[in-house]
């Protein structure tokens, strides 16, 4: 019997479904040590806002080129916390289950400073994870990792840029969304979206979008 493949994955901040559905499925090594990349989900994420899709970006300290994404430092200089949990409010208050679990995140965007973006991104994994059920067997590595065999290279798979159709092993299961009466289903954002609509059941459709 053929074991598992090893998925590598990128540090992610609030990442997609899609991201989300390999921690579940697969044994993850999330590459902190490669070079940060610019318009990715290593600092910005994409919700559904009153408007539509919206990508929220965390700022970044002007030294992060050629840099390995673990040295990169968040801009705190500027606002984007409380611009952030603003325009959560605005997308989700109407949403099923974000009282719910406003308690849960609040603190991060409102009591805390990250001074490095890996940190402020595992931490908000490992919330979710918890939040979810999800028992991931993901680790973090402490160099930039070569693809071997028994390896996916998820770090570009899993991209603004790129289709989620490219996936083959992911197809996103619709569910309820806030202004689905506007602008219709939108597919693989960010994980908060399905969570702050369906809640509890969050897995169940993690688990049917494969």
């Amino acid at each position: 019997m053929n074991a598992e493949p090893t998925v590598i994955l990128s540090s992610s901040y609030l990442a997609p479904i899609q991201y989300y559905a390999k921690l579940v499925e697969a044994n993850c090594v999330i590459d902190e040590c490669e070079h940060f990349l610019k318009q990715s989900f290593r600092n910005r994420c994409e919700i559904y806002s009153p408007n539509g899709k919206h990508t929220l970006s965390v700022p970044l300290q002007k030294r992060y080129k050629r840099k390995p994404v673990k040295d990169v430092k968040i801009a705190n200089e500027e606002n984007w916390q409380v611009i952030h949990w603003r325009t959560l409010e605005s997308s989700y208050r109407r949403s099923a289950f974000f009282e719910y679990f406003e308690d849960e995140f609040y603190p991060i965007y409102h009591d805390k400073k990250f001074e490095y973006l890996v940190d402020l991104n595992i931490t908000l994994q490992e919330l979710i994870c918890n939040l979810l059920g999800i028992s991931s067997n993901y680790t973090k590595s402490r160099e930039y990792i070569t693809v071997d065999e028994g390896m996916i290279d998820g770090r570009e798979l899993i991209h603004p840029k790129r289709n989620y159709e490219d996936d083959s092993s992911f197809t996103p299961v619709k569910y309820f969304q806030v202004f689905d009466d506007k602008h219709g289903f939108i597919p693989n954002l960010s994980i908060l979206d399905l969570l702050f609509n369906q809640g509890p059941q969050s897995l169940t459709y993690i688990n049917g979008a494969e």
